[in-house]
């Protein structure tokens, strides 16, 4: 859904144009138990990535996902808003053993990759999934609901870490970025970056990077978000695109083009956290 209102230790990679069974805590909290062989929990290989999106087809859209995930080679992936139906409020849920997702857990086990994708999902919630070789699953029903979604979809109950290779990653859907209460909900219960997907027209392309700046300057986390590119529902025919990851000092490090196809990809370090 739109947003409204109003670089220092890290590794970044230049955005490129190509076409986990998890168990829930109390604390809000889900962890991925299996990392990457060779993998270390002091740094995190992230990717935003903006897919091609067919209104509606979750199998293609799945299908685009998963190249992008075989493209990134990160640990992590992170779509924007909605990404595998398109931004169509009236589109039915995707249910987590649909067969249409199978592309892209295939993709995910053979990359070692967990990515993190949106859908609506059962009781109509606007959703976070968290996908790895295992499957897929619910990692965080978006909470601020805004514009046209109040008359589609619920707020969700609370906010949402998911923890990969030791690495906390607070959930977050758009409207969400710009509520600095739902940073501090996440911030409690502990994290190390904030990762979002998220939907704005081509004109409010800064939107998000204001916020994407000020969340990481406050809370000292990094910042992560994808933004769709491409044409999509409810109006929203000129997107952003622009996917970008901020250091915890507000430093961009990677930045996607405005094309669908574009994603960014960082080193996120702790030394560099601990600097800043």
């Amino acid at each position: 859904m739109p947003t409204t209102e109003p670089r220092d230790g890290s590794t970044a990679e230049p955005h490129a144009r190509e076409s986990g069974s998890t168990a829930e805590p109390r604390d809000g909290s889900t962890t991925e138990p299996h990392a990457r062989e060779g993998g270390s929990a002091a740094e995190l290989v992230l990717a935003v990535a903006q897919p091609v999106c067919r209104a509606l087809d979750v199998e293609a859209n799945a299908h685009a996902h998963a190249g992008l995930v075989r493209a990134a080679r990160a640990r992590v992936v992170v779509f924007p808003e909605l990404s595998l139906t398109g931004y169509e409020l009236d589109a039915p849920a995707v249910a987590m053993d649909d067969p249409r997702l199978r592309p892209l857990i295939e993709a995910c086990a053979d990359t070692g990759t967990v990515a993190i994708a949106s859908a609506p999902v059962e009781d109509r919630f606007l959703a976070l999934l968290a996908v790895d070789g295992a499957g897929a699953r619910v990692a965080y029903r978006k909470m601020n609901v805004a514009g046209h979604e109040p008359q589609h979809f619920r707020p969700g109950p609370a906010p949402a870490v998911l923890e990969v290779d030791g690495w906390r990653l607070g959930l977050a859907l758009c409207k969400d970025t710009g509520v600095p209460a739902h940073q501090e909900q996440t911030a409690a219960l502990g994290m190390d970056a904030y990762v979002a997907g998220a939907l704005d027209l081509a004109e409010d392309a800064h939107v998000h990077e204001q916020r994407a700046r000020r969340i990481s300057t406050e809370h000292g986390v990094w910042v992560a978000i994808a933004s769709f590119a491409g044409p999509t529902g409810d109006g929203y025919l000129d997107n952003a695109g622009r996917s970008g990851i901020w250091s915890p000092s507000g430093v961009e490090v990677a930045r996607a083009g405005t094309e669908p196809g574009d994603f960014a990809r960082a080193t996120l370090r702790r030394e560099a956290e601990r600097a800043a």
